[in-house]
């Protein structure tokens, strides 16, 4: 006996029909989204991954299959032979197919469906962890299926691009060793060699430096990373790098080659054209006038330095911090006169707390004075210089802090942003890059010197004098692409010479035999003839997020983690049984309780 789809092949997806369709017969197959039983009339919206077609059973037109029809619910999966007419007067315009509606003359149910545990349509109230527990049936929905649809297309999109420009695609280890790359690995134990563990890779930076070593020019991989931290919106512990590297090039050969490809991606998911070339800032210029080095450009509210200015001010918070090589830094908040109660700049002075400020100073420049708590302690001179400075004028709110550099930068940087989201000031629909160069080689905590980027990041070659001098003031040939205000890519020039290599990992502590274990097989291939290289990799899952509109990254990925690295869905992690640890040569040791580990 033949079954409905040996016999019947569809021939439409259900968002296609249009009305030059109209007096077809077509066979469609998809999930009961609506269903609405007007008694005489049977009305169904049947939905695929490319929309929704509305079904009308009438008993005049199809009898025999009327009373199957009254029988259908939500998420039944079935398949439906009709004829495309009009619906005349009762078009849907919100619905691209909203012009036609399908009579049936043939249905075939291939599975019924209980009670969701939540209502399938576009948008929903529906608690996150009820979906993620669920999450096949909130991947039916609308939004979810755009958003991976999405994906698949950028996929395509970066492929295609990469390959054009010469790249061949190579994939790289998932189980190798550990090797310190910034955050935790997840380590896997090894059952052939017991005590030993591999480790899931953070990032394939050292396989893909040793394929420009081997000679392939040209490198590309769409690849999954993993990093054992602390989780929030746009982080997980999986998650997927574009991941690239070229030989024989400089920065703005990488530049070229990433604008030339985001450039593809937006013409090619929103038909939008973005010229290259991108903006550029020096990572100390990104710092200075906006406080981070992820600047949002889509508002202005930039950052001023009022130091000089207030160098020999009245107002002893300004000027002891002057004094002591500290700065006083500001945002003019145009018309925020009129906008800011005291009780809104309280709340504001308790943001910039968060990030280590004391305080926050404020003055409004109104049409017959200054007022605020530090206004009688500033001249007319310091006034009009900082007025100069700031770009301000009457009716506008100046915000001060008086710190280091660091604190001023980060109270600041994330003030700004919390003004641009308060104020309205963002266009969603607009996409600004920048890129953002000239990165420090090092950071500095507690004595110890800690890469900015990463270990193998070249300096730019006229800094190498430096490396035996004064190594914090070494420039990296490091460059991240950002994104209205996210990161979404990081790159650099690498390191070809091994002395180079080796001077770095003793900078970064690490001793001869340290480095070599942990790195011996890179730098022994820098021995090799290794050709100059650089490259990047891009976050996809949080390109995506912009890409999308959406504001978390789990709406991007289809079977994502929560914020505590649980999968709801596969209930992962999970227990193994004794048998498997005793296979792995692993014995389970209870947890200190929080009594004991807090005494």
């Amino acid at each position: 006996m033949s079954t409905f789809l040996e016999e019947h092949g569809r021939t439409h997806m259900c968002g296609e029909l249009r009305e030059e369709n109209i007096g077809e017969t077509v066979t469609l197959m998809g999930w009961v989204s609506k269903y609405r039983n007007l008694g005489r009339l049977v009305f169904i919206d049947l939905r695929d991954r490319s929309g929704v077609t509305q079904l009308r059973f009438d008993p005049h037109h199809a009898e025999e299959i009327h009373d199957v029809a009254t029988e259908l619910r939500s998420e039944w999966c079935i398949a439906i032979i009709g004829e495309v007419v009009s619906r005349g007067a009762n078009k849907n315009p919100d619905m691209p197919t909203g012009s036609v509606e399908i009579l049936p003359q043939s249905l075939e149910v291939f599975s019924k469906a209980e009670t969701p545990p939540f209502v399938i349509r576009e948008e929903t109230d529906a608690h996150e962890d009820l979906r993620l527990r669920h999450r096949y049936l909130d991947l039916r929905r609308g939004p979810l299926q755009e958003a991976l649809l999405t994906r698949s297309k950028v996929n395509a999109l970066t492929r295609n691009y990469l390959v054009d420009n010469g790249f061949a695609e190579f994939e790289t280890p998932v189980l190798n060793r550990s090797t310190p790359e910034g955050a935790r690995d997840y380590l896997v134990p090894s059952r052939i060699h017991p005590g030993k563990f591999y480790a899931l890779p953070q990032s394939p930076q050292i396989f893909k430096q040793l394929l420009m070593v081997s000679g392939f020019d040209r490198y590309f991989q769409i690849v999954k990373c993993f990093r054992d931290e602390d989780l929030r919106a746009d982080r997980q512990p999986e998650f997927t790098q574009i991941d690239m590297e070229m030989s024989f090039v400089t920065p703005e050969d990488v530049i070229e080659i990433c604008e030339g490809m985001m450039a593809a991606i937006f013409e090619g998911v929103h038909d939008i054209d973005v010229e290259p070339p991108f903006e550029r800032l020096s990572y100390d210029e990104a710092m200075v006038r906006f406080g981070v080095d992820n600047p949002d450009l889509r508002f202005g509210l930039e950052i001023s330095d009022v130091s000089e200015a207030v160098a020999d001010s009245e107002f002893r918070v300004f000027s002891g911090t002057v004094a002591r090589g500290d700065v006083v830094r500001g945002i003019c908040v145009e018309g925020g006169v009129e906008e800011f109660s005291r009780k809104d700049l309280d709340e504001l002075e308790e943001q910039v707390k968060i990030y280590g400020a004391k305080g926050l100073a404020w003055v409004k420049i109104k049409s017959d004075d200054w007022s605020g708590p530090v206004a009688n302690f500033i001249g007319d001179d310091e006034r009009e210089a900082i007025s100069a400075k700031m770009g301000a004028s009457v009716g506008d709110l100046l915000l001060f802090v008086a710190a280091s550099a660091d604190v001023a930068c980060a109270s600041l940087g994330n003030l700004r942003k919390d003004l641009g989201n308060r104020l309205g000031l963002i266009d969603e629909d607009e996409f600004r890059f920048c890129w953002i160069t000239d990165f420090p080689m090092f950071e500095e905590e507690d004595g110890q010197l800690h890469a900015m980027h990463h270990p193998f990041t070249s300096p730019h070659p006229e800094d190498l004098d430096r490396l035996d001098g004064d190594p914090l003031k070494l420039r990296a040939q490091a460059y991240d692409l950002v994104l209205n205000g996210h990161e979404i890519g990081g790159g650099s020039i690498r390191i070809h010479r091994q002395d180079v290599q080796n001077r770095i990992f003793e900078l970064l502590g690490l001793s001869e035999q340290e480095a070599q274990d942990k790195f011996g097989f890179l730098l022994d291939a820098l021995q090799y003839g290794t050709p100059p290289h650089g490259g990047i990799a891009f976050g996809m899952d949080r390109l995506l997020m912009i890409l999308t509109g959406v504001d978390s990254i789990r709406q991007v990925i289809a079977f994502p983690k929560t914020t505590q690295a649980s999968d709801l869905m596969a209930q992962a992690p999970s227990d193994v049984d004794e048998e498997q640890l005793e296979e792995l040569h692993l014995r389970l040791i209870e947890p200190k309780s929080e009594e004991n580990s807090t005494s």
